[in-house]
């Protein structure tokens, strides 16, 4: 479920897929198929094999870490706007891994939340991007436009990491 969600080192595949695909499909990638890792941590790990999630949680909460600042730190230098989107889906997901993995209520409803908010947004703007855009000035570089598309998953991300850190305090104490 590591290269469905994608987590570090196994996400090479989306931002390349992300980028050559056709507008329908980076959309049913981005709406629907990342959401299939959610739906299986959540419905066949967490319920199947609880000790086990609880034994290896600290271990995917650090790659799902180090998969958000390095998806976080490769969005800054993308130039190409749909590739620009797919990294800022791998940063997501890796969120809603990190509040699934809590184990508290906060990280669990977040991560719901984030992953619904995600199946909305990024599809939008990847319609935005390679339908809008893309239709209108025949290029997907950022340096020709003059702003880049923000969404607000606030609510969902603060969740997640409110979860994430109740459970580091939980730990620590």
């Amino acid at each position: 479920m590591a290269i469905q969600t994608p987590l570090l080192p196994f996400h090479v595949w989306l931002p390349r897929a992300h980028a050559e695909a056709p507008l329908a499909g980076s959309v049913i990638l981005a709406g629907l198929i990342l959401k299939l890792a959610t739906y299986g941590y959540m419905r066949i790990l967490i319920q199947f094999l609880p000790d086990a999630t609880s034994y290896f949680s600290p271990l995917v909460q650090t790659i799902a870490v180090i998969t958000l600042i390095y998806a976080s730190l490769a969005t800054l230098r993308q130039t190409d706007l749909k590739a620009l989107v797919a990294y800022s889906s791998i940063g997501h997901m890796a969120v809603v891994v990190l509040g699934l993995f809590s184990k508290t209520i906060q990280g669990i409803d977040g991560a719901l939340l984030l992953s619904l908010a995600h199946g909305v947004v990024s599809p939008a703007l990847f319609l935005l991007v390679g339908g809008v855009l893309y239709d209108r000035y025949h290029t997907r570089t950022i340096r020709y436009y003059r702003a880049v598309p923000l969404s607000a998953n606030w609510a969902g991300e603060f969740l997640c990491l409110a979860g994430a850190f109740q459970r580091i305090h939980y730990l620590l104490y």
